[in-house]
């Protein structure tokens, strides 16, 4: 069967593309079929009706629309029905779980954060458990992956799971029955003040509640002072439009164009305007973006950046500019088809070159900057300066390959050695962080309060010298001889990501931000331009 299969091939290919046909044929009411088109649908007859052996045609099909699918632009793909839900769920605003978050450490899984309200909180899960089994199958120390266990815990509403953990301050293992129920799905990681006037919020998807929970931040941080804010899009690859359009609208003003969808049915293109109803639009502004920074994100920043509203700061964008249209199946597979371009105001389309059938060396051009000395200096970044633009206010901006941030901040190597990167490839910052939170979580617990203040906590931890060297000690006995000429060079990385490392386990997601930003020069780039006129 398997070398039928593969001589089989490209007929199912063509078995594919009239099947599509077929489908189109209906849709658009035409009666007529062009002569390769027809050509196609008698293949399909053929193989269907005269090959030698009994060939299940709908799951050659299922191995034949992903391959079809790869020979269109990078963007356009297929979800089969048993990841279709899954696909969703990861940009809906809520799913059916326990709500928890963890992270496997040396096989275990250890609870990072049990989310407020959630099912898990109501139970007296906690931070730093350890999770060994999952109803009756034992999972601690197993060869297990993280979309395992995510399988395990979640469910359909009020249905039941039970997990037994391991508790620092327990002998025995601990119980708890479980009753699923809605979790929220988080796309604001951080929302904190980095100082007495600026506001930091960390958006880490584009999913259908980000507007939400993002005007909800907002809010939050002008009552707490906040005159300016720093919006991060740094490592977010996008999502759902609406959102992104939603929080460019609160800081521009009516009539400033937001972005534009064209495609080739000329009847769904999209010009969409801000209306006046934000009520940010005076808020001086600074948005955050790298080389990972996609779609949505350079849809909101391509907005601000367009309409003279903020800085961009940061490097090159990723240069997503392809709309995908879900068309679901009868069988509740989906087929993500790219139906438009967008544009950003100024009439750029920030979509990076491509070839149809290319996806293997349009997924390597991230590599080629990092290889071409790009992430490093501005000098390098190849523009297209055949797509050249104008913002409101006239400054030159350019198309045809991300958004160029206004002020480039080049990727920070300063402190890495060989030794920080062994020991990184090891886990053992995140380990050694992870079991240190475990250790003296009371302590640190306490010091924090019931406000959870970051400062309070990071005061109780040891001095940096002591802190360095307990880790150096730790890594030693874990594999990674200490060599101190490359640990006085990774100093201060090391202390700062530990320091960050265990506020997360102590306090959660946000708590490492408020960490990592002091010392992150892109965030401190972004507190510098705030002040600075966008336009003399």
């Amino acid at each position: 069967m398997k070398r039928s299969l593969k001589f089989l091939f490209p007929f199912i290919i063509s078995a594919v593309f009239a099947g599509g046909i077929v489908l189109g044929w209906f849709l658009n009411g035409s009666h007529s079929l062009r002569g390769g088109e027809q050509k196609l649908l008698e293949v399909m007859s053929i193989i269907r009706e005269e090959y030698v052996d009994d060939i299940d045609m709908d799951s050659l099909v299922e191995m034949a629309i992903p391959s079809l699918l790869d020979n269109l632009d990078p963007h356009s793909y297929y979800v089969p029905t048993q990841e279709a839900e899954g696909s969703a769920a990861k940009l809906e605003g809520s799913f059916m779980g326990v709500g928890i978050t963890f992270q496997m450490v040396n096989d275990t899984v250890s609870v990072i954060e049990v989310l407020s309200g959630g099912p898990a909180e109501k139970v007296g899960v906690l931070p730093g458990d350890r999770i060994i089994k999952v109803d009756d199958v034992d999972i601690s120390g197993k060869d297990i992956i993280d979309t395992d266990v995510v399988k395990m815990l979640r469910g359909e509403k009020d249905t039941q799971v039970q997990i037994t953990v391991r508790r620092a301050t327990s002998r025995k293992p601990l119980v708890f029955d479980i009753t699923r129920g809605e979790v929220p799905q988080r796309s604001i990681d951080a929302a904190y003040m980095i100082d007495d006037k600026i506001g930091y919020i960390k958006v880490s998807k584009f999913a259908r509640n980000t507007y939400a929970e993002f005007l909800r931040d907002l809010a939050s941080l002008r009552l707490d002072g906040a005159e300016s804010y720093i919006i991060d899009l740094r490592g977010n690859t996008g999502g759902y439009m609406e959102p992104a359009i939603l929080m460019a609208n609160e800081f521009l003003g009516a009539g400033n164009v937001i972005v534009s969808t064209i495609g080739r049915n000329h009847d769904e293109d999209q010009y969409v305007m801000a209306d006046g109803s934000g009520a940010f639009g005076d808020t001086p502004l600074v948005v955050l973006i790298d080389e990972f920074s996609a779609s949505a994100s350079e849809i909101f920043s391509g907005a601000i950046q367009d309409n003279d509203r903020g800085w961009i700061v940061g490097r090159r964008s990723f240069g997503k500019g392809l709309v995908q249209k879900p068309i679901f199946m009868p069988d509740s597979s989906e087929i993500r088809l790219t139906v438009q371009r967008y544009y950003t105001p100024a009439g750029r389309s920030i979509q990076k070159d491509y070839r149809l059938g290319g996806k293997e060396s349009y997924e390597t051009e991230i590599i080629n900057r990092y290889n071409n000395g790009e992430i490093l200096s501005a000098d390098s970044v190849k523009l297209n300066t055949a797509e050249k633009f104008l913002t409101r206010a006239g400054r030159t901006v350019y198309g045809g390959g991300g958004i160029m941030p206004d002020y480039f901040v080049p990727n920070d190597t300063s402190g890495v050695s060989s030794y920080y990167i062994n020991v990184v490839n090891h886990g053992l910052l995140i380990n050694f962080a992870h079991e240190y939170a475990d250790l003296n979580r009371a302590d640190l617990e306490k010091a924090a309060g019931k406000d959870g203040s970051v400062n309070a906590l990071l005061r109780r931890l040891p001095s940096d010298d002591v802190l360095l060297n307990s880790f150096v000690h730790y890594a030693s006995l874990n594999g990674v001889p200490a060599r101190w000429y490359y640990i006085n060079i990774s100093s201060r990385l090391i202390v700062n990501q530990l320091r960050a490392l265990i506020a997360r386990d102590i306090l959660g997601t946000a708590a490492y931000y408020q960490v990592a930003n002091r010392t992150d020069k892109t965030v401190l780039q972004g507190i510098e331009h705030m002040s600075k006129p966008l336009v003399e």
